[in-house]
Parts: structure tokens; sequence; C-alpha cells
């Protein structure tokens, strides 16, 4: 017999899941998720501006992570952006 508790346990061990696998999800998976998620069902407002900041390409390597700056311009299409490579320190 289920009880409430099994339940509600239940329901936090798979939302905990669903929440670890997308922070853990590379961006293009979980940008195409996004995207698709938006495009097939109703999503509620909250839910719906973190998806749409998801589904936004990313102007960096695709690590979701150095494009989020305060800094951070806005990506120009077609533009070519200078690649610099700097030597590492030797030890």
């Amino acid at each position: 017999m289920v009880t409430l508790q099994s339940f509600v346990v239940a329901l936090l061990v798979a939302a905990c899941a669903m929440y670890a696998s997308w922070k853990l999800m590379p961006a293009t998976p979980r940008r195409l998720l996004a995207v698709w998620w938006l495009r097939s069902a109703p999503v509620p407002a909250p839910l719906r501006a973190a998806l749409v900041r998801a589904a936004q390409a990313s102007s960096a390597c695709g690590c979701d992570g150095c494009d989020r700056g305060a800094r951070a311009k806005a990506p120009v299409p077609g533009a070519v952006h200078p690649v610099r490579f700097t030597p590492r320190a030797r030890r």
C-alpha cells in the first residue's frame, strides 16, 4: 500500500533528479529541449521565462558560463570575432 509520505518522497526525488539532469546537461541539448518544450506544451509564466532564457543561443563556446557575465555583449550575426591565444606561464 502506497502512503502519502511515500508519494511525496517519490515526487521530491523525481523533481530533484529532473533539476540535476537539467543543470548538468550540456548547453546544446538543454537549448533544444527548451525550444521543444516551449513549442509543444502550454507552460506557466515563471517556467516560460526560464525556458526562453535557456532556448537562446549562447555567444561563446556552448559551455553556458562565460557569456553570462555583466560585460557580455550581444553577438552580431555574421561578425568575425578574433581568437587570442595566450601562452601559459612556465613553471
